[in-house]
C-alpha cells in the first residue's frame, strides 16, 4: 500500500523547481517567469506584479511625480473655511502647502485636520502645516518606497538638481507600478454611475463611458474618430497618455484627468465651458 501522506508541494516550492536553472540575467528571467505562467505556475495577476516590482527598482521618481503645474496645493494665506470647497472638490487626503508661489513649499496639510472646524472649533491654518519631506528626481522608486514605509510617510516634494520644487510623489503612485490602480475611497462612488454631476456645470466621468451616452447625457455633439469611448476620445485629442491633472479643451469641454495610471485612464472631471460673448450673440 502507497502512502500517500506526503504533503504537496507548496506553490513556492513548485515555482522555485521550475526556475532552479538560474539566469543569467532581467531578459532571461522574465523569459522563465512568462514559461511559468504558461505552465500555470503563476497566474496573471502574480506576473504583473512581479514585473511591476521589476520595473520599479529601474524607475526614478521623474518618470512618475506629478508635475508642479499640475500639483493641487492650498495657500497658507488664506482662510481654512475658503479652502473647504476645493479639498472637497479635489478630493486628496493631503496638500502641499505653499506661501505665495508653487516654489515656495511650507509643509504638507492633511485634509482631515480640518474636520474640527465641523465642531465649531477656530482653526489657523500656520498651526496645522506638517513638515514636508523633501527628495530628488533621480531617487529610485525601491528605495523611496522603503522610506515612505519606515517614515511613515505618505507623500513628498520632489526637487530639482537647484533645489526648486519640480512635482510631488505619493506612496500610492509607487504602489500602483506593482499593483495597478488603486482605489481609494473616495472612488467607491464610481461603481455607481458612469457620469456623476457634481454642480450645473461639471460632472465626474468614468474613461470607459459610452461616447454617445456621454454627449447624449451631456446634449452635445459627438466627436468621430476611431473610439468608442469617452477616454478613447481624451486619448485621441491628446495624442499620448496624459498624467493625472492635465486638461485639454474639446467641443466646448474641458476634460481634467483625475485618475490615471501609465496603462490607461480612469476618471476625467468634465467642465462646460463659457460660450464666447460673439457666439452668443449671433
Amino acid at each position: 500500500m502507497s502512502d500517500d501522506s506526503s504533503p504537496r508541494p507548496t506553490f513556492l516550492e513548485r515555482l522555485t523547481s521550475w526556475l532552479s536553472r538560474e539566469p543569467e540575467d532581467r531578459d532571461e528571467l522574465l523569459e522563465l517567469l512568462h514559461a511559468a505562467y504558461e505552465k500555470n505556475l503563476l497566474d496573471a495577476d502574480a506576473l504583473s506584479m512581479i514585473e511591476g516590482v521589476m520595473q520599479v527598482s529601474e524607475m526614478q521618481v521623474r518618470e512618475i511625480m506629478i508635475p508642479r503645474p499640475q500639483m493641487d496645493v492650498v495657500d497658507i494665506n488664506d482662510a481654512p473655511e475658503a479652502l473647504l470647497p476645493y479639498i472637497v472638490e479635489t478630493a486628496h487626503s493631503r496638500f502641499p502647502v505653499v506661501d505665495g508661489e508653487r516654489d515656495n513649499v511650507v509643509g504638507i496639510l492633511l485634509a482631515k485636520d480640518l474636520l474640527r472646524m465641523c465642531k465649531g472649533e477656530r482653526v489657523v491654518l500656520a498651526d496645522m502645516v506638517r513638515p514636508a519631506v523633501f527628495i530628488p528626481e533621480s531617487k529610485r522608486l525601491n528605495v523611496l518606497l522603503r522610506e515612505f514605509r519606515a517614515s511613515r510617510n505618505h507623500i513628498a516634494l520632489v526637487v530639482d538638481e537647484y533645489g526648486g520644487v519640480s512635482g510631488l510623489v505619493t506612496i500610492e503612485d509607487v504602489l500602483e507600478q506593482i499593483v495597478g490602480d488603486i482605489e481609494d475611497e473616495f472612488d467607491e462612488d464610481e461603481d455607481e454611475d458612469n457620469i456623476l454631476r457634481w454642480t450645473e456645470d461639471v460632472w465626474r466621468v468614468k474613461a470607459q463611458t459610452e461616447l454617445d451616452d456621454f454627449c447624449e447625457a451631456l446634449g452635445v455633439t459627438c466627436a468621430e474618430g476611431d473610439f468608442d469611448t469617452v477616454g478613447g476620445m481624451v486619448l485621441h485629442a491628446f495624442g499620448r497618455m496624459p498624467k493625472r491633472g492635465e486638461a485639454i479643451d474639446i467641443a466646448g469641454l474641458r476634460f481634467r484627468v483625475l485618475r490615471a495610471d501609465s496603462r490607461r485612464l480612469h476618471t476625467l472631471r468634465v467642465e462646460r465651458l463659457p460660450v464666447p460673448q460673439e457666439a452668443s450673440a449671433q
